[in-house]
């Protein structure tokens, strides 16, 4: 057995504010899940807080690129130092975001070792850059198009790595039949299912197809990204952008489960739920019973 590590990552660089004058809460998304005894029902190893800075828009207007990025390019080297360090020494990171752009610190992470590729298991494909949006702004909307080289240098090239994921090493699932972004990813071969089409293969069936894809030799493993708005909002509304027609807890543990145990599965994150939009705790209890299922032993 690999030792789990959990690592708080609690940023929220690179979300919108929910209202004027307030600051996204998915930063308290490791404290919550703390508080539902995820470490020790885990059996996970410390692996301590990687601080990120101040959330500050007060500069920022439409068409200056995306906001906060100096401040989310100095977080990724940041976390990426602490997720590297880690994945050298056999652990397994399990890391408690913050927002979706926290994603760019364990991608940056693993190029600096060699090719990875990445699950995403989320409710939207987070791929608007500047060559399909009029344009961008929040980094938690845009880090799988940041992450395979699409956007500003000041992100997308960090340490000259460009781009930290090849296109054809990434596999997206639990995005919704509708989402914008869905036809291009296609052209671009990047693997993707939505929920119709999880639902039509089953959950368990279409893990294993997906894994075996994963497990290739072309690379040294993968990394998964889990985005807590992959669920449906009747049993996950605590998310910045609760669209229906997303996955049901047991066909997301079916996913989980299965990338989670391989061997070639070298961490994983967890982003956007917000316990400011969850006051009896559901979300964070649901999230850290799907976590603890997906590492049980058998």
């Amino acid at each position: 057995m690999r030792r789990l590590v959990i690592i708080d990552a609690p940023s929220n660089l690179g979300l919108r504010p929910p209202a004027e004058g307030t600051v996204p809460g998915c930063y308290k998304l490791a404290g919550a899940l703390r508080e539902q005894g995820l470490p020790r029902r885990l059996g996970a190893f410390e692996g301590g807080v990687v601080v990120p800075p101040r959330y500050d828009r007060a500069r920022w207007r439409p068409g200056d690129g995306v906001f906060n990025a100096a401040a989310i390019a100095g977080y990724t080297r940041k976390l990426a130092d602490r997720i590297e360090h880690h994945v050298r020494a056999g652990d397994f990171p399990v890391v408690l975001g913050g927002d979706c752009s926290i994603q760019l610190g364990a991608s940056l992470a693993l190029r600096r070792i060699g090719r990875y590729g990445l699950a995403v298991l989320d409710g939207s494909s987070d791929f608007r850059h500047p060559g399909n949006a009029d344009h961008v702004g929040a980094a938690g909307g845009e880090e799988l198009a940041l992450g395979t080289g699409r956007g500003q240098p000041d992100l997308t090239d960090i340490e000259g790595l460009r781009p930290y994921l090849r296109d054809d090493d990434v596999r997206v699932m639990g995005i919704r039949d509708y989402d914008t972004e869905r036809a291009e990813l296609a052209g671009l071969k990047i693997m993707n299912a939505t929920v119709g089409e999880i639902r039509e293969w089953g959950a368990p069936e279409l893990a294993r197809a997906v894994l075996q894809t994963l497990e290739v030799p072309v690379t040294e493993g993968f990394w998964v990204h889990l985005d807590a708005d992959v669920l449906d909002p009747t049993v996950m509304p605590a998310v910045d952008s609760p669209d229906p027609g997303g996955l049901l807890p047991d066909e997301l543990a079916a996913l989980l489960r299965t990338l989670v145990r391989s061997q070639r599965c070298v961490g994983i994150n967890v982003t956007i739920y917000d316990p400011d939009l969850d006051p009896d705790g559901t979300g964070a209890a649901l999230l850290a019973d799907l976590l603890v299922d997906a590492f049980a032993a058998d």
